[in-house]
């Protein structure tokens, strides 16, 4: 199966230099890479174009303007834009081990979708990564293990036959898209994230919420698919359940009323790429 990697990213072309690197050195590369990106400026439009020159496999720039966070629309262009049966996401500020790739795709089933995580690296450990430094997949690895939604300690290394025994648990884990896999056709099914979400939280677990209305199950991954993620300042609010906010309002609904497909989705973008499609031959 063809495998496609749609990588979020705003205004940090640091980091995801650092991202796309790891990425061309995969065991087992994916078929294409998209940069989806939520309004970067001419920094990072640069930087895709320099490493596509040589990068192992398409790598291709979904560029929308800066109207804030929209990391959903940003998510679903990317999506919309790809031509692989099988979808990794990933934010653009991680670093991956040489079988992230091999992983997922080995723990990838029909009636499923995948759910991995992130080692939260240090604020100096993240300075080092930046210069060249070379990423510690390992429980003593310069990392955050303490943090609510970064991998614990025990999982911070790669155990094949402990990830099969473990992907096979009720538990799904906590949901982050920033390390996320699905077939493509599910993700067209519900019609990708929800476009009226935006502003930072919720959007990944209110899709979650729509693939397991309509049957699909969630697995997590430990002790495989190891990302670092680097350090910077959270965006999320005091208290990500806070039912004032509007996206957390969206995300109660799907969960109440059994909903499946959003209205605003990934068909909005369609026709556009479609286009792009035809044009590259």
């Amino acid at each position: 199966m063809k495998t496609s990697v749609v990588a979020i990213t705003y205004n940090w072309p640091e980091a995801l230099e650092r991202l796309l690197s790891s990425l061309a050195a995969q065991t087992r590369l994916p078929d294409e890479v998209i940069v989806a990106d939520d309004g970067s400026g001419e920094a990072t439009r640069a930087l895709v174009e320099r490493m596509a020159r040589d990068f192992p496999v398409p790598l291709r720039h979904v560029w929308q303007d800066d109207r804030g966070f929209r990391a959903a629309r940003a998510r679903n262009r990317g999506i919309a834009a790809s031509r692989g049966d099988y979808v990794i996401l990933l934010d653009g500020d991680m670093l991956l081990h040489p079988r992230f790739i091999a992983d997922h795709l080995m723990l990838a089933e029909r009636g499923f979708f995948l759910q991995g995580g992130r080692i939260k690296a240090t604020r100096d450990e993240t300075a080092k990564l930046l210069a060249g430094g070379k990423p510690v997949f390992a429980p003593w690895s310069r990392a955050d293990f303490h943090e609510f939604d970064g991998t614990k300690r025990l999982y911070a290394f790669r155990q094949p036959q402990l990830a099969s025994w473990k992907s096979r648990s009720r538990n799904g884990g906590r949901v982050m898209s920033c390390n996320m896999s699905f077939w493509r056709d599910d993700l067209l099914r519900v019609n990708g994230f929800d476009e009226r979400m935006e502003g930072y939280g919720a959007e990944d677990r209110e899709l979650a919420a729509r693939l397991e209305n309509a049957g699909l199950h969630r697995r997590a991954l430990k002790w495989a698919a190891l990302a670092v993620h680097l350090w910077h300042r959270s965006r999320a609010q005091p208290d990500v359940d806070d039912m004032s906010l509007p996206n957390n309002r969206l995300f109660h609904a799907t969960r109440t009323e059994g909903i499946v497909r959003c209205e605003r989705g990934i068909d909005g973008h369609f026709a556009e790429f479609a286009t792009a499609e035809n044009l590259d031959g």
